[in-house]
């Protein structure tokens, strides 16, 4: 690789993210508030953005998605509310080292990180210096780090062997092997993947990573709250050869829509614990998210609240993202803006951790 593409994935590294967030979030620059659920973590590490998803008609129902009406979630606050992830076990989610040596992350007390992974990234020099460089950040703000491989960077549109996914698991865990908590696929059911039309392939690599890592945590799915999701889920777990105990489940159209809907229709279609794997408020999003603060603030405020209020099946959930983007990106969800300065978002999330 030439000195000038590896810096230019560098950058995307960096600060692209938001990028593929974006691009995920059923929405587009002319339309309204996400009609279905596309979370950053979906190209994770994030050099190449996936296309975005259709946005749904206003009100339309997800596919697949139960008719019951959700009962209500407590109104979200305008301002910091002590205490409400009070028993909540919370993580961030950031592809960035510089987030986990951040002065001010360090200052919340966090001990759980995620990080998307590419499944060949043991392959790829540059790959290779990316995760020594995340890994000893946070091994110097000394969180557990929460590892969700995902497609290639070099090839993201290939779906891999069973055979080629197992030999590329356990080349990663030679190379980490106190890594014991991981999700098998990023966001599966998203047509950005290359397991979007192969349910029964995610199933199996579920199957293989639990073979190739006992005795440590497994999150099955990864699912995004976006149309289709039950039918999906259905194939997925009928393919399934191992047992499940706990699911994973990106709720960002919940959580930025002010609603409960996706997330309850997962809690009731899955047995076992749920971990929300990744979500998170939205700072800006083209002409559809104008940059506001409090918008993003109350997002976050909700998400801790529903996810306190299902708290008998939530366990856990990782916060997207610390650093904001620049202001000409056409997507920001950072806690933090681009030169660090602490937003309203994260005023709430340390408030919430008090008490």
């Amino acid at each position: 690789m030439s000195r000038r593409l590896l810096l230019a994935v560098l950058a995307v590294f960096v600060v692209g993210g938001g990028v593929a967030a974006a691009a995920l979030l059923g929405v587009d620059d002319e339309s309204g508030p996400p009609a279905s659920s596309a979370p950053p973590a979906v190209t994770d590490p994030r050099a190449i953005a996936p296309p975005a998803t259709t946005p749904a008609k206003p009100g339309a129902r997800a596919q697949g998605t139960a008719t019951r009406k959700a009962a209500p979630v407590e109104r979200a606050a305008d301002g910091p509310q002590k205490g409400i992830a009070r028993g909540l076990v919370i993580g961030l989610g950031d592809q960035n080292a510089s987030a986990l040596d951040a002065l001010a992350f360090r200052a919340l007390g966090l001990r759980h990180a995620r990080l998307v992974v590419p499944y060949d990234a043991m392959a790829v020099d540059y790959e290779r210096g990316l995760l020594a460089a995340w890994f000893g950040a946070a091994a110097r703000a000394g969180v557990e780090p929460f590892v969700t491989f995902g497609h290639s960077r070099e090839n993201p549109e290939r779906l891999p062997s069973v055979a080629q996914y197992g030999r590329a698991v356990s080349a990663f865990r030679r190379a980490y092997p106190r890594v014991r908590t991981f999700a098998p696929w990023n966001e599966i059911n998203h047509r950005s993947q290359p397991t979007a039309g192969a349910p029964a392939r995610a199933a199996a690599y579920y199957d293989a990573l639990v073979a190739r890592c006992p005795g440590c945590t497994v999150v099955a799915g990864d699912l995004l709250d976006q149309p289709g999701m039950l039918g999906y889920l259905r194939r997925y777990r009928a393919a399934l050869r191992r047992p499940v105990r706990l699911w994973g489940l990106h709720n960002y159209s919940d959580t930025n829509r002010f609603r409960a809907s996706g997330t309850r229709t997962f809690l009731a279609a899955v047995p076992g614990d749920v971990w929300l794997t990744e979500t998170g408020g939205i700072f800006r999003f083209g002409r559809a998210f104008p940059a506001d603060q409090r918008r993003q603030a109350r997002a976050v405020d909700w998400t801790l609240r529903l996810a306190r209020r299902e708290r008998r099946r939530i366990r856990r959930l990782y916060l997207y993202n610390w650093t904001g983007a620049p202001a000409e990106a056409r997507f920001d969800a950072g806690l933090v803006d681009a030169r660090g300065r602490p937003r309203r978002a994260l005023r709430v999330l340390r408030a919430a951790l008090q008490g």
